[in-house]
C-alpha cells in the first residue's frame, strides 16, 4: 500500500466522528510498521482523544520507529486534551504523513516544526484535497468564529418548494430525506424562519436513531412564534433559540420559562440583522447551521451575504402554477449579470431524485469581526 491508501483509511476512520466533535474537526490517524497497520484511531466526540491519542492507544505493537498517518496537522497545545505531538514524540514515530495543515492560530505550522526539531520526518500534501474537503465547517469556523452556512432547500424540476396550495409534503423520497436527518446530526444548529413555523409547525429535529439533533434556530423579528408550536413545546428536550428584535420583556420571559433561549439582536431592513446573528451564534462556539428556511429567509441569507454552500434536492416532478412558491423569493437581482455566483456543483444520485451541492463564490461571512469564542 502507498501513502496515499493509508491516508484513505484514515479519512474513512475521521468520517465516523460526524457530528460528534463539533466545534472540533474530524480526524482520523493510522499507524503502520513494516508495512502492517498496528494501530487506528480518530477523534470519537468533542472533549474525547484526538486520533493520534487514539491510534497510540490502540496499537498492537510497539510504535517505536512507525509511520503515522494523520488527515490533520497534529495539535502542539493545550485544550481539552494534552497535545498530540507530544505523544507522537514519546512514542517513537519516526514519520509523519499528514493530509491537511491546521489553520488554527494555536497550531498552524507549529505542530509540524516541533515534530522536525525531534527528528521526525514529515510528509506534507497527501490526498489534501480530500482532507480539506473533509473540515471545510472546521476550517470556516476557526478562521472566521461564525458558523458555515447551508442553505438547503428541495424543488420540482420547474422549480418549486410547493403547491399553490401550499403543500409540500412530499417533493422527494426516502433516501433524500434520509439524507436530510443526516446532515442535521453534521451540523451543529438548523435555522428556519418563523413563517415556516407559523404554517407548517415542523419539529425540526434529527428523526434516524442514535443520531443527536441540532441546535434549533428560528428567526422571529417580532416574537410571533406561536407558543403551541412544536419547537416551543419540546424546547426542553432540544435547545432552541428564538433571534428577535423584540423588547418586550414579558413576552420574552414567556418563551423563557418554556425552555427557549431568546437572542434580542438588531433590525436591518425590517428584520433580524442575519450577520449579527451569525456573529452570536460563532460566540457560542456553533461552527455550523443548516438553513431550511422558506423563499423569505433564503433570500434575506443569500442577501446579507452569510451563505456558504448550497444544497438543492431536485425531483423529477412538476408542480406548475404561477403562485406555487419557488425557493427564494425577495426583490431578486435585476439583471443575469448580476447573479450570486456558484461553484460548479457535486451531483449525487439519491433514489430517485437528486442532491446539487455548491460552494457559494462571493460568501462575505469571512469580512465579518471575529468575536471571542465559547462553547454553547
Amino acid at each position: 500500500m502507498k501513502d496515499k491508501d493509508y491516508m484513505q483509511k484514515a479519512l474513512e476512520l475521521a468520517e465516523k466522528g460526524c457530528g460528534w466533535v463539533n466545534p472540533n474537526p474530524m480526524v482520523g490517524a493510522v499507524i503502520v510498521k513494516d508495512h502492517i497497520i498496528i494501530g487506528t484511531g480518530y477523534h470519537h466526540q468533542y472533549g474525547k482523544l484526538h486520533a493520534e491519542r487514539d491510534a497510540l492507544q490502540n496499537c498492537t505493537d510497539s510504535p517505536n520507529g512507525a509511520t503515522l498517518y494523520v488527515t490533520l496537522e497534529p495539535c502542539c497545545h493545550f485544550g481539552k486534551t494534552p497535545p498530540c505531538t507530544e505523544a507522537i514524540i514519546s512514542s517513537g514515530i519516526r514519520r509523519v504523513v499528514i493530509g491537511s495543515s491546521d489553520p488554527n492560530p494555536l497550531v498552524a505550522g507549529k505542530g509540524i516544526k516541533m515534530l522536525h526539531q525531534h527528528g521526525i520526518e514529515v510528509v506534507e500534501g497527501v490526498l489534501t484535497e480530500e482532507c480539506n474537503k473533509l473540515n471545510e465547517v472546521f476550517f470556516h469556523f476557526i478562521q472566521n468564529k461564525t458558523p458555515y452556512v447551508v442553505m438547503k432547500y428541495a424543488m420540482t424540476m420547474d422549480g418549486k418548494i410547493a403547491t399553490r396550495s401550499g403543500k409540500s409534503k412530499w417533493i422527494t423520497g426516502e433516501t433524500a430525506r434520509e439524507r436530510v436527518h443526516k446532515d442535521r446530526h453534521r451540523y451543529s444548529g438548523i435555522m428556519a424562519g418563523v413563517g415556516t413555523i407559523i404554517i407548517d409547525d415542523p419539529l425540526l429535529t434529527c428523526r434516524l436513531p442514535d443520531l443527536k439533533s441540532p441546535v434549533r434556530i428560528i428567526c422571529d423579528t417580532e416574537l410571533k412564534t406561536p407558543l403551541q408550536a412544536k419547537v416551543v413545546k419540546t424546547a426542553k428536550q432540544h435547545k432552541t433559540v428564538i433571534a428577535t428584535c423584540c423588547t418586550d420583556s414579558i413576552r420574552i420571559q414567556t418563551y423563557k420559562e418554556a425552555g427557549c433561549e431568546v437572542l434580542l439582536l438588531p433590525s436591518k431592513d425590517g428584520h433580524v440583522d442575519l450577520k449579527e446573528l451569525m456573529i452570536a451564534l460563532g460566540k457560542k462556539g456553533m461552527d455550523s447551521i443548516l438553513l431550511e428556511g422558506g423563499q423569505t429567509l433564503n433570500w434575506s441569507a443569500l442577501n446579507s451575504g452569510i451563505v456558504n454552500k448550497m444544497q438543492v434536492y431536485l425531483a423529477p416532478k412538476l408542480f406548475g402554477g404561477i403562485n406555487a412558491k419557488s425557493p427564494i423569493g425577495g426583490t431578486g437581482i435585476e439583471a443575469p449579470d448580476e447573479a450570486y455566483q456558484l461553484l460548479p456543483p457535486s451531483v449525487t444520485k439519491l433514489g430517485g431524485d437528486i442532491l446539487l451541492e455548491s460552494e457559494v463564490i462571493e460568501c462575505l461571512q469571512g469580512s465579518l469581526k471575529k468575536p471571542e469564542q465559547s462553547a454553547i
